[in-house]
């Protein structure tokens, strides 16, 4: 992640923070980060050194009208603009998530399984994390048939693997260095 992508979340994280906002600011960043991912034409207009600020300025302004977007949100994309920094923007979103997270006391896992987890399965996993953590966890869930059984979790650059696959290589490599 780059520094710049940091100190802009960061920015963007303490002016949530303090004016109580945080969940709207989350919600409303994100939905104007997903118009940008949906269109090329938008993303690029925005980036492109040859549009002046007034236009650029003025797509933000009615775009953050649409989403409803708070003052925080609004003037936050403007000084994105001003500061040739929407490239970014996928970047900045992912560290002020993860610093929304992390001052909350939470944390965020990705899950991989074989099959789609039962919703029991789901609250057993995710209360062994917050044991394990000693965090409340936020989960994303993902299938992938290759896993076999068991599951993948990742929490941050840290990953638990109980997958079937990953036992079978290990019996494997057992077998075939004896």
């Amino acid at each position: 992640m780059s520094v710049a992508a940091q100190r802009y979340a960061t920015a963007l994280a303490e002016a949530a923070f303090e004016q109580g906002a945080t969940e709207a600011v989350r919600e409303q960043f994100g939905k104007f980060l997903r118009l940008t991912q949906e269109s090329a034409e938008l993303k690029n207009f925005l980036a492109n050194p040859a549009v002046e600020l007034e236009g650029k300025h003025g797509a933000v302004e009615e775009l953050a009208a649409r989403l409803g977007a708070t003052k925080i949100v609004r003037n936050f994309l403007l000084v994105l603009v001003d500061h040739d920094r929407i490239p970014l923007l996928p970047e900045i979103h992912k560290a002020f998530h993860n610093l929304i997270l992390e001052r909350e006391g939470l944390a965020e896992a990705q899950v991989t399984s074989a099959v789609q987890l039962a919703p029991a399965q789901r609250k057993e996993l995710l209360a062994a994390l917050e044991r394990l953590t000693g965090k409340k966890m936020e989960a994303r869930y993902a299938v992938d048939p290759a896993v076999m059984g068991g599951a993948i979790v990742r929490i941050g650059s840290t990953i638990y693997d109980g997958s079937v696959r990953t036992r079978l290589e290990r019996l494997r490599t057992q077998l075939t260095a004896e």
